[in-house]
């Protein structure tokens, strides 16, 4: 990892009455990936408006590049900073170049016409350069947003919901643009719902509702905060053994039929088996599951809740 190029401390922002984002403090180093997990609602786009000086905040403080996103000075940020939005923004009656050249000249680049083809080369999308941007699907849309978020050659990247709505291969492609970025240096925050994109992609994940309930690497956060499955199938009715389960203090999550699910981690499971055993149970099968991210990320939100 290199320098620091994201830091937020204690950032709020706040609706009314309605808390969107609550004392968030976090740091993303360039060639770095950082990804942001949070259920609807939780913040992540008012995060990343807010990182990008689009949006005030209502407490605290963020620097991007050490450029204050609260000095007022919306255009140094924004110098520093590639936002891709949930919707790529694009104006679909100008072509590919137009659209990008247009964006390039309002960052008043030097060399705006090579900036854009080298842009367009980065994407893949060189080749639909003269195409209309309403006619593209939604994969090459993205592209070209992408292409945009990365005209200026910001050292940090916010890039909300980048494969949403992709097909695998345009999908495939946009994560390997941001593994690129990483090589390159820059710092990236992702906002995602995809779980296993962000454990793949990732160097650390952002747990967010509405405030920072975790941030941490996807191998710490299983270790920390999941737990282990069980799948354990008995010849005949499996209620009567919940309670030989339970005794040896594993939680059973549900009973159904022959089949008992029981949260364990893997090395619990050969101590339940002899338990089980030693009562009188005729086990068919045990399938023991570790913790994925998926559990470590719902134990963290219902908690919260």
């Amino acid at each position: 990892m290199g320098a620091e190029l994201v830091r937020a401390s204690n950032l709020g922002r706040v609706f009314g009455t309605r808390v969107a984002v609550d004392g968030l403090t976090l740091s993303a180093d360039a060639g770095e990936v950082i990804a942001l997990l949070g259920p609807n609602g939780a913040g992540k786009t008012t995060t990343f408006r807010m990182l990008a000086a689009l949006l005030p905040p209502s407490s605290g403080e963020a620097r991007i590049g050490g450029v204050s996103v609260s000095d007022d000075d919306g255009v140094g940020v924004r110098r520093q900073v590639g936002l891709l939005t949930e919707a790529p923004g694009l104006w679909e009656r100008l072509s590919v170049r137009m659209n990008l050249d247009t964006y390039a000249r309002l960052h008043g680049l030097a060399d705006a016409a090579g900036k854009v083809t080298a842009a367009m080369r980065a994407v893949a999308i060189d080749d639909r350069a003269t195409d209309r941007a309403g006619a593209l699907s939604k994969g090459l849309k993205q592209r070209v947003a992408i292409a945009r978020a990365m005209l200026h050659d910001p050292p940090v990247l916010l890039l909300d919901e980048p494969t949403s709505g992709l097909d695998p291969a345009n999908a495939r492609h946009v994560r390997d643009l941001i593994r690129g970025f990483r090589q390159q240096g820059r710092a990236v925050l992702v906002s995602t719902h995809n779980l296993t994109e962000a454990e793949t992609l990732s160097d650390r994940i952002a747990v967010i509702n509405t405030r920072l309930l975790a941030l941490d690497t996807p191998q710490r956060l299983r270790a920390r905060l999941g737990h282990g499955r069980a799948v354990i199938v008995v010849e005949g009715p499996a209620l009567p053994w919940r309670h030989v389960v339970e005794t040896a203090g594993v939680t059973v999550s549900e009973v159904n039929d022959s089949t008992l699910q029981v949260i364990a981690d893997e090395v619990e499971v050969p101590d339940l088996v002899a338990a089980l055993v030693a009562a009188g149970a005729r086990l068919r099968r045990v399938e023991a599951h570790q913790a994925t991210l998926e559990d470590a990320y719902l134990a963290l939100v219902k908690a919260d809740g």
